[in-house]
C-alpha cells in the first residue's frame, strides 16, 4: 500500500512496543518515518534499518519527551532531515504505579507527568507550527483514564486523561487547516512496559472481555488508519482499542 507515500511521520518512543509497530505500519503504507528514543539507541537503529529495507526513508533521534527544549529540537531535526512533517504519533510514555497515599515515589510520578502529559503538549505545539495543512495528530492514551479498574493507577490515569483532553481540544484549534487530532486509548498491550506475562497481568486479565493482552500490531493498525486519507473527517475523537475492557 502507498496511501501515505510522500508523507513524513514522527512516532515518539518508536524504538519498541506500540511505537515500533506503529512505525512499521506507517512505513508499510508508504510514509517516511522518524522515531524518537531516550535510551534504546540500538533498538531504535534496528527499527530504522528495518524500515529502510522496506523502501522508505527513516531516521532515529534521541530526545527526552520530558524536556520541552529537546522536543522542539526533535521536531526541528525531523523537518530538517525530511523537509516536512505530516503525521505526529504521540506514543512515548512512562508507566508508574503506586497508591496516592504512598510514602514515596514523588520523583517518579513527577517524571511520568512530564513525559505523559507535558511531552504530548510540547510535541503537539512544536509540530503544529511546522505541520503541513491536512496533517494528522494521534495521541496514544489509556482506558484507565476512563475507568481505573485497579488501585495504584491514579497518577498514570490522570496524565493520560489530561493528554487525551488536550489532544481532543487541539482538534478545534487546527481544524481550519484540515489537521485532525484524535486519541487511541489502549487497554493492556503486550509490551516491555506491561508484558502479558508480567507481574500485573493476573490482576488485569479478568477485566478484559477478550481475555488477553493486545499485540502491538493491533494497536498500530487503527493508528495507521487515523493517519490516512480515509480518516479525513474524524477529529476530536477517542477510539478505545481495549479488547472490551470498557464494554
Amino acid at each position: 500500500m502507498s496511501e501515505l507515500a510522500g508523507k513524513v511521520a514522527l512516532v515518539t518512543g518508536g524504538s519498541r512496543g506500540i511505537g515500533a509497530a506503529t512505525a512499521r505500519a506507517l512505513a508499510g503504507n508508504g510514509a517516511d518515518v522518524a522515531i524518537s528514543f531516550t535510551t534504546s539507541a540500538g533498538r531504535a537503529e534496528e527499527v530504522v534499518g528495518e524500515l529502510q529495507a522496506g523502501g522508505v526513508r527513516a531516521a532515529a533521534f534521541k530526545a527526552d519527551q520530558a524536556d520541552p527544549g529537546q522536543v522542539r529540537g526533535l521536531v526541528g531535526a525531523v523537518v530538517e532531515r525530511f523537509g516536512r512533517l505530516d503525521i505526529l504519533v504521540n506514543n512515548a510514555a512512562v508507566f508508574v504505579l503506586g497508591p496516592a497515599d504512598g510514602p514515596d515515589g514523588d520523583a517518579a510520578f513527577a517524571r511520568q507527568e512530564a513525559v505523559n502529559y507535558g511531552g504530548v503538549v510540547s510535541t503537539i505545539r512544536a509540530a503544529a507550527r511546522v505541520m503541513e495543512d491536512g496533517g494528522r495528530i494521534i495521541t496514544v492514551g489509556s482506558v484507565v483514564s476512563v475507568h481505573a479498574g485497579w488501585p495504584g493507577v491514579a497518577d498514570y490515569a490522570t496524565t493520560k486523561g489530561a493528554a487525551a483532553g488536550y489532544t481532543r481540544a487541539v482538534a478545534r484549534d487546527l481544524a481550519a487547516r484540515g489537521i485532525t487530532a484524535n486519541v487511541v486509548q489502549v487497554g493492556c498491550a503486550d509490551t516491555d512496559m506491561n508484558p502479558a506475562d508480567g507481574v500485573y497481568a493476573p490482576g488485569f486479565l479478568p477485566g478484559i472481555a477478550l481475555g488477553r493482552y493486545a499485540r502491538p500490531e493491533e494497536i498500530a493498525a487503527p493508528i495507521a488508519f487515523l493517519a490516512g486519507p480515509s480518516a479525513s473527517y474524524i477529529t476530536g475523537a477517542v477510539l478505545n482499542v481495549d479488547g472490551g475492557y470498557l464494554a
